[in-house]
């Protein structure tokens, strides 16, 4: 008999994947189309799109706060109906303003339902047993982009892209709600309680612990600059390393798997570990992949790609799962709506910064990167968390 708590991960995780697919990942096939049906260049779509990721940023910690204090259900569930709306508007929109209005509303719609929140939601539910669903709902939602592009290039060349956002909208409006509304737990009325230390159990001693939240901010954004950076520029950055286009894409294609493959291993092998030391060992893995690149040239560039989506993918988890470590799930929701800004704020203008980088030294700006990673690893060492043994999901 299926658990709960795998019901919670299995409905989850399908609602990440679709809410990603229709509003993350959306812009990756049909920015490009809307821009010139309404004669605008893409430029102007895609940094409307920017503006999108930063309203979700500065939003983020008041959706943090109510789910701390109300649990996730109606916050999720609320989320679908406004990514639908938002969708729609998209779908009939005329011009810059409609365009500006639809991406606004769902700015709001990924600030209140995307990763943070969910997050936050299982971290409510369930709290320091919440790393086994956190890492479960990352493996279904890292095939948001997989299922996401197929289905919304297979919509674009058959039907159109207003009938695509409208598709888009009704997956959200009478897939999505109903499942969050009827199959996550309605939270209890106060957070989970600590937990009590056992005799000679010093889990529970790590106290406050000066700057953690600074340090995990810069960690955290650090790495989502990375990540932001590498999706809008790596098949151009390994075809200025020597590799042909086609090598290019094929490498790209490999992140996605990696991802996925790393939390697997995260989740089977690594989960009964300190959160810290799979976050430490991922930081690692892009400076890794880089020096092998470096070092030998095109014939690295699938090395490369699989390190550093194997990292991208551990890392995804570390963001839920490392600040439940150091801080234990008592305001979790408002913590990581706090560290949410400058991390969103980091991912959306890498793709701009990096693309200066690669045009004034080429390949070479991937040892910035590298040593953003490097940073981010070394400030990771300053920090000790609670003993948080994982709940099976």
């Amino acid at each position: 008999m299926i658990s709960s708590r795998t019901t919670v991960v299995i409905a989850l995780g399908s609602t990440q994947t679709l809410a990603w697919a229709s509003s993350y990942y959306l812009p990756a096939i049909l920015g490009v189309p809307i821009a010139h049906a309404l004669g605008v260049a893409p430029s102007v779509f895609f940094g409307i799109f920017s503006g999108a990721l930063l309203l979700s940023s500065g939003l983020a910690p008041a959706i943090g706060r109510i789910i701390d204090r109300r649990g996730g259900r109606g916050m999720l569930t609320a989320s679908s109906a406004v990514l639908a709306a938002g969708l729609v508007m998209l779908g009939l929109v005329q011009g810059v303003i409609g365009l500006c209005a639809a991406w606004l509303v769902l700015g709001v719609g990924t600030a209140m339902g995307l990763y943070t929140p969910a997050f936050a939601a299982l971290a409510r539910l369930y709290g320091h047993g919440a790393r086994g669903p956190i890492t479960g709902i990352t493996l279904f939602a890292g095939f948001a982009s997989t299922i996401g592009w197929p289905l919304s290039a297979f919509m674009l060349s058959h039907y159109g892209w207003r009938e695509a956002c409208l598709v888009w909208a009704a997956v959200n409006l009478f897939v999505c709600l109903p499942i969050n509304w009827l199959l996550i737990p309605t939270a209890s009325p106060e957070p989970p309680a600590p937990r009590q230390a056992k005799t000679g159990d010093t889990s529970e001693a790590v106290g406050p612990q000066p700057g953690a939240m600074l340090i995990l901010a810069f960690c955290f954004a650090a790495t989502r600059f990375v990540s932001g950076a590498l999706a809008a520029h790596l098949p151009r950055l390994l075809e200025g390393a020597g590799a042909s286009e086609v090598a290019a894409i094929a490498a790209g294609a490999l992140v996605g798997p990696a991802q996925v493959g790393a939390r697997l291993f995260e989740f089977g092998v690594m989960r009964k570990l300190d959160p810290l030391i799979p976050a430490r060992i991922a930081l690692l893995l892009h400076p890794l992949g880089a020096a092998t690149m470096a070092v030998f040239g095109p014939a690295a560039i699938n090395v490369f790609a699989v390190l550093h989506g194997a990292g991208n993918g551990m890392l995804t988890i570390a963001s839920g799962t490392v600040p439940l470590a150091i801080f234990g799930p008592e305001g979790y929701g408002r913590r990581n709506g706090f560290l949410a800004v400058p991390t969103r704020i980091a991912e959306s203008a890498a793709p701009f910064i990096f693309g200066l980088l690669i045009d004034r030294i080429g390949t070479a700006a991937l040892a910035v990167s590298a040593g953003l990673c490097l940073a981010a690893f070394a400030s990771l060492f300053a920090l000790s968390s609670r003993n948080t043994a994982a709940a099976p999901i």
